[in-house]
């Protein structure tokens, strides 16, 4: 389970069945815990809609090489939970 900051999207996006694409130390030495699900994160609405806390930013990764992915990452404990970048979306659900 990541950190209390993202804690409440993870059990959200697993309570509506959306399986579990990777978790563990995602691409460097500055993250702890990510998690990928395949779905599109409204990160607008659900920053909104979840009240998320200030150490909780936005993080849109579009790789063009290393693969492509847009989400949220805690700044205080390194932790992720991410979603198909919106431009690679290959028709997902949009999670908002």
């Amino acid at each position: 389970m990541v950190c209390e900051h993202l804690a409440v999207l993870e059990r959200e996006l697993s309570a509506m069945g959306l399986p579990v694409t990777f978790r563990g130390k995602a691409w460097s030495q500055n993250c702890r815990e990510w998690v990928y699900f395949p779905c599109v994160l409204d990160l607008t609405a659900l920053r909104a809609r979840l009240a998320l806390p200030d150490c909780v930013e936005d993080h849109i990764h579009r790789g063009t090489h290393d693969g492509s992915e847009a989400g949220f990452f805690c700044s205080v404990c390194h932790d992720g939970v991410m979603g198909n970048h919106p431009n690679d979306s290959r028709g997902a659900r949009t999670i908002s």
